[in-house]
């Protein structure tokens, strides 16, 4: 009698008495990334098996908004009529910096070059729509149905200065905030049309099993209380999604998201997928990294105000994306932090705004909201005497804010408590993942490759690495097309 399958041990194919099921391909996961590997890998001439521990498909990509970030070469043919043409180059230099030292040329490289062709891939063949008109407002996503908008710090200091602001975010042809539903949609279509695509929902993967040589030969579920062993004659690719739903791993590896209060994932975002490649000796990287965020815009007029800490001091652009503000907040040693505003620039903030950030204070003259935020003396006096004689000048000496966001803070002025763990909300999801070529395959810590084991979506660490380089579709982006790699290599794969 084996011992209970559990991630982190897997089972030798020399225990396995019989194979339950048999599939060339067998995927772990039914979101963004598991569909679109599982219509890549049938349509290169593989019989696939898709095991969703849900009883629907979706993932965490259908709890998105579904924005997917693509440009180069040109530019899409939403970016075309929308007047953009963007370089391949200049997506490459941007997504590159947006990585930081993390970042993975090879596979930034490969997501660039061919991020055009994955725009038409998803239109002519999937029949995922887009329109063709741009969203000009500062949102952090599209409640129109425009299809394109800039959804990151694309115009931001200092990424502005090293490579030409194009819009890459697409948004779905549909209002509101319904874009993933649309494309899981979509994409679920596709799969039920394949018949070489088998779909076993409410099955749960609990382990992989390895030859002697360490290659990867199938997978442990449980489906109805009992244990199956699962044959995969190409290989098994894991697309399990994150880990931010499993505190333990979240203590272990990214403690730092524990300031967030808010998980964004689905209940399946365990860490199981990770746990599993790193059972068989992948390699886990970037595990300490995640998305966090304090979603302070709408209303766009926000922008215009500045953020300051403890010591009243700047310490970012605030035309930055919303997740780069936030890593910066978390990278301060300051206890507090606040948005100052103008009360034309608070404006609509009660009526548009998720961020539930509480006012602090409020002050008919600087020095009267200095002391109700109970800052030295002196000391917010003079960040906005700074402030506004640069605004004067057009040119934000301090923090390079873009000069279209610049506006004098004019009394009487409001403070915004957004201090991470006082109420704002602050949503993360995990970054790490099993290290991966641009393929998908697993790569041990000596980056070796593991025979017929692959990685896609937030099981794998993909070509977004940290908070303060995130743009909003780079996730959803990222999943589908590592999604369509690995489902690509692993159907390519001799037995």
């Amino acid at each position: 009698m084996p011992a209970k399958a559990t991630p982190s041990h897997p089972r030798n194919i020399k225990d396995i008495q019989h194979w339950d099921r048999e599939t060339d391909v067998a995927i772990v996961g039914f979101g963004g990334a598991g569909g679109c590997a599982a219509i890549e890998a049938a349509d290169a001439g593989a019989q696939v098996t898709i095991f969703e521990l849900a009883s629907a498909s979706g993932g965490s990509t259908a709890m998105s908004s579904a924005e997917i970030y693509m440009g180069g070469s040109g530019g899409t043919r939403v970016q075309r009529a929308c007047g953009f043409e963007d370089s391949t180059e200049d997506m490459f230099n941007y997504m590159m910096m947006a990585a930081g030292p993390q970042a993975d040329e090879a596979k930034i490289r490969n997501y660039c070059d061919n991020s055009q062709a994955h725009f038409e891939w998803l239109v002519d063949h999937l029949g995922v729509p887009f329109k063709d008109s741009f969203h000009e407002e500062r949102a952090i996503m599209c409640l129109t149905d425009d299809g394109l908008l800039y959804t990151g710090s694309e115009k931001a200091y200092p990424f502005a200065q090293q490579a030409k602001p194009c819009p890459r975010g697409h948004n779905l042809y549909i209002e509101g905030d319904n874009g993933g539903p649309l494309f899981m949609k979509i994409v679920t279509e596709n799969v039920d049309r394949r018949e070489a695509i088998t779909v076993e929902y409410e099955t749960r993967a609990l382990t992989l099993i390895v030859d002697d040589e360490g290659s990867v030969a199938g997978l442990v579920v449980r489906q109805d209380q009992q244990e199956l062993n699962v044959r995969a004659r190409r290989g098994v690719i894991l697309c399990a999604g994150g880990f931010v739903m499993n505190e333990e791993m979240l203590q272990r590896y990214a403690p730092k998201l524990l300031r967030g209060n808010n998980a964004i994932g689905n209940p399946g975002d365990t860490g199981t997928g990770i746990m599993m490649g790193m059972g068989v000796g992948g390699a886990a990287i970037n595990m300490h990294e995640g998305f966090i965020s304090i979603p302070y815009y709408p209303p766009a007029s926000i922008t215009y105000g500045i953020v300051v800490n403890d010591k009243g001091q700047r310490f970012i652009n605030e035309d930055v994306y919303h997740a780069r503000l936030c890593q910066a907040i978390l990278d301060q040693q300051s206890d507090r932090f606040y948005f100052i505003l103008t009360v034309e620039q608070y404006g609509d903030y009660e009526k548009f705004n998720f961020m539930a950030a509480d006012i602090a204070g409020t002050g008919e003259t600087v020095q009267e909201l200095e002391q109700e935020l109970g800052l030295r003396e002196g000391s917010l006096q003079h960040t906005i005497a700074v402030y506004n004689e640069d605004v004067a000048n057009g040119d934000d000496t301090l923090c390079h804010k873009a000069p279209q966001w610049l506006q004098a803070l004019e009394p009487p002025l409001v403070a915004l408590d957004i201090t991470p763990g006082r109420g704002v909300f602050v949503p993360m999801f995990t970054l790490g993942g099993l290290d991966t070529l641009p393929g998908g395959e697993v790569l041990t810590p000596q980056r070796e490759v593991i025979p017929g084991l692959y990685a896609a979506g937030r099981t794998a660490c993909g070509v977004v690495r940290t908070a303060a380089g995130y743009s909003s579709g780079m996730s959803v982006g990222d999943a589908t097309f590592s999604g369509r790699m690995a489902g690509r290599q692993a159907a390519a794969r001799k037995t």
